[in-house]
């Protein structure tokens, strides 16, 4: 069997993993460690790309990715330079997580800061564009108020 896509997730999900992305790069920007500023900024790219993954539905099939980056390189490949440098940035983040703040210089935060806002605007578009559009039921004929004069 070919390579299948799990259904998309409706509801609020893509929104609420977008508000959370625009809260960790809040916090980026006013972080004065580069490895916290590194770490906020790396999350907030993910949960960018997950809300991506999310509207527009994980590949599922015996091959399919298994991190959230592959998952964006397979459902969104206009995004797959940002998914690769993200990637990339996965082990760096980890080491930052066990305590090693050394490992990240003043650059590869500022970096990966301007490029988590780069995956943060385009997940907002690429959701936004996939936004059902609200049906609005209208009758055939426009209503008239009568007025009648005394």
């Amino acid at each position: 069997m070919g390579a299948q896509r799990t259904a998309a997730r409706g509801g609020g999900r893509p929104q609420e993993l977008l508000a959370r992305a625009d809260a960790e790069l809040l916090a980026a920007q006013y972080s004065a460690e580069p490895w916290e500023r590194f770490s906020h900024a790396h999350l907030a790219g993910l949960r960018a790309a997950a809300a991506v993954v999310a509207r527009r539905g994980a590949p599922g099939g015996r091959g399919a990715p298994r991190t959230v980056w592959g998952m964006v390189d397979a459902v969104a490949p206009e995004l797959a330079d940002l998914a690769a440098f993200f990637a990339d940035g996965a082990a760096l983040r980890s080491a930052v997580d066990a305590g090693r703040f050394d490992r990240v210089t003043e650059e590869r935060a500022e970096r990966t800061l301007c490029l988590a806002e780069d995956l943060v605007d385009a997940a907002h578009a690429l959701v936004a564009a996939e936004e059902p559009v609200p049906f609005v039921a209208r009758s055939a004929a426009p209503r008239m108020l009568a007025v009648r004069a005394s």
